[in-house]
């Protein structure tokens, strides 16, 4: 790597780690450069505002937080039902980290008013690439459970908003479990759609806390 190169990549390090930690409005330029140990000329070559680095930083973090959560979600198995409960269990690794501070991109979202704001659409861009994927996952589910396309799409409509609902709730409370509590509702969810459709283990159902409570 090339020593602009690696400027540029500690600029983005750096403003990923204050920006998610703090806030964009509270975070200076400064601040990222005195963090980044580069010259406040590298800001400028690399960056024509703070506004296109923490977009720019936003969108490495998209790359990286995707490939995290898709790798995690099929580690939990073949069956579609199985991968749709495991995106939960894949947060709660998430929320119980220490590294957790909310959802960057509905952080940065909340944090800037025009809908047109690169930052915004950065942010607008994860939620849809988010989406896109777990209706993948939706596609898979409805095909074993002979499901019509139109209601995999409502499906994976109302799991995104229980996944960004846990990480509010965990934001919020402190809890890890709201990733549990999200689990759950998922399943009954998933019931409502095909209730032949559950993990393999039979029997009677406790709840996703006192399952997976560690």
């Amino acid at each position: 790597m090339t020593e602009s190169g690696s400027a540029r990549e500690r600029l983005l390090e750096a403003a990923e780690a204050l920006v998610y930690a703090g806030g964009i409005h509270a975070t200076g330029v400064d601040a990222i450069v005195r963090q980044s140990g580069t010259a406040r000329k590298s800001f400028y070559t690399h960056f024509e505002s703070k506004d296109a680095l923490v977009a720019a930083a936003l969108e490495r973090r998209d790359e990286r937080w995707m490939k995290w959560f898709i790798e995690g979600t099929q580690r939990h198995g073949k069956r579609p039902h199985a991968r749709l409960l495991g995106m939960f269990d894949v947060l709660r690794e998430w929320f119980a980290s220490g590294q957790f501070h909310g959802c960057a991109f509905l952080n940065a979202a909340g944090e800037i008013a025009s809908p047109d704001d690169p930052i915004r659409v950065v942010a607008r861009e994860h939620k849809e690439r988010l989406l896109a994927f777990v209706r993948t996952q939706c596609d898979d589910f409805a095909a074993s459970a002979g499901i019509d396309a139109r209601r995999a799409a409502r499906l994976s409509r109302q799991l995104l908003i229980l996944i960004d609902g846990a990480i509010g709730v965990a934001l919020v409370s402190g809890d890890p479990d709201a990733a549990l509590d999200a689990r759950s509702a998922a399943e009954h969810v998933l019931d409502a759609y095909h209730p032949h459709a559950r993990s393999p283990s039979g029997g009677q159902r406790s709840t996703a806390r006192d399952r997976n409570r560690t």
